[in-house]
This record gives C-alpha cells, structure tokens and sequence, in this order.
C-alpha cells in the first residue's frame, strides 16, 4: 500500500505494527490486505452516493474533490479531505511541493475545472480530451496524503456520467496500458495531453464494448 511513496515531514507516520506498510488511521488496521479491503468497499459505497447525488449540470470545484476524498476515507484516516502537509514522490517522479497544493487546486477549478464541468460533450475526442486534461492535471497535483489515483478515477467516472457514458471501466488499466498511464501522467507536467487523451480514449472504447454500446 503506502510503501509506493516516499514521504517526508511530520506527518509520514505508519501505524504502529505494520512495519511500516498501512498508514496510521482509526481502525488500528495493521494489515495490507485488510486495509485495502476496507478503502475498496468504502470507495464503492460513496461512488454509489455520488453518483446518485451528482447533478447532470454540476461544475466541479476544489471543494467537491476534497469532499469525494473526505466522504470516501473519514472513518479511516484523521486527514481525509485534508490537503497534505507532506511532500510526496513515487518511482522518483515529484508530485507537486506541499506548500503549492492549495494555490495549485484553484488554478484546477479556475481552469480546467470550470472549463471542462459540466462535462458535456458529445464526441469520444472530445470526452476523452476532457478528461485527460482534468485527470492529469488532479494527479500531477496529487493534493492528499493518499487515495489520489482513486479519487482522480471517481471524478472521471462522474463526469463521463455528466457526458451520458456509462460508468467508466478502469480495469484494463494494467500492464503495459499501465506503463502507457505512467508515461502519460510525465507527459503532462510539460503541458502535453496527448498520451492521456489515448489513454481515456481507450477507456471510454472499452467501457462502450462492455456496455453493449456500438
């Protein structure tokens, strides 16, 4: 779980038994697996709230994703919703500084947000461009201590509901289109979109087949 990061600062603490492997929260959860198990099953309960409770023609704010992550982990972690205070990389990539985060997450609603929610668009390019720009940009942000691949995939999937797809399957994701993910979320901190665009466009494809939709 949390072993994929190296984090620095006071608050990069492991629960007490877990060798270092689960995050400290309130259940005490010391295990990988039982704390994995308990985030999915949270997960999928408030993707069911949220897609319920989201408005076709809502605009998505800072806000609204701090209010994804504080509704999917508030009975696991003290920090759910909260902006992290500690600087994260993976791999060797750098995600943005801590201290940029909250500056970095308004220029995210003030542009791509505003620009691409509500996601109403009608051509598989354009949905995927949508979003592409908003996944890359969220991710490259990486605005909490953990969860953020989830909750950048959360708000995928609520937009692509807002632009009449079915709920987007994330599950072919793996392997090399993985290896393609990862290169695709580098190309965007130089402002290329391109990789990820294909990414999505993939998914959104592969979602329709599943679905039935031709």
């Amino acid at each position: 779980m949390c072993n994929r990061y190296q984090a620095q600062g006071i608050e990069a603490e492991f629960e007490p038994g877990s060798r270092g492997r689960v995050l400290r929260n309130l259940l005490g959860i010391r295990r990988v697996r039982e704390m994995g198990q308990r985030e999915s099953e949270a997960l999928l309960a408030v993707t069911q709230r949220l897609i319920d409770e989201t408005s076709m023609d809502k605009r998505f704010t800072a806000d609204d994703i701090r209010n994804m992550h504080r509704l999917w982990l508030e009975d696991i972690y003290l920090w759910a919703g909260q902006y992290r205070q500690v600087n994260i990389a993976k791999d060797g990539f750098m995600f943005a500084v801590a201290g940029q985060v909250e500056r970095l997450m308004r220029k995210l609603e003030q542009g791509p947000l505003s620009e691409f929610t509500p996601c109403h668009f009608n051509t598989i390019e354009d949905q995927a461009r949508a979003l592409a720009v908003v996944h890359s940009e969220l991710i490259l942000i990486h605005p909490f201590r953990d969860g953020n691949g989830r909750c950048a995939r959360l708000l995928a999937v609520l937009m692509g509901l807002q632009a009449g797809l079915p709920a987007l399957d994330f599950s072919g994701v793996r392997g090399k289109e993985k290896q393609r993910y990862i290169a695709a979320i580098h190309a965007g901190l130089g402002g290329d979109f391109a990789p990820m665009l294909g990414v999505f466009r993939r998914i959104i494809e592969r979602t329709l087949r599943s679905e039935g939709v031709t």
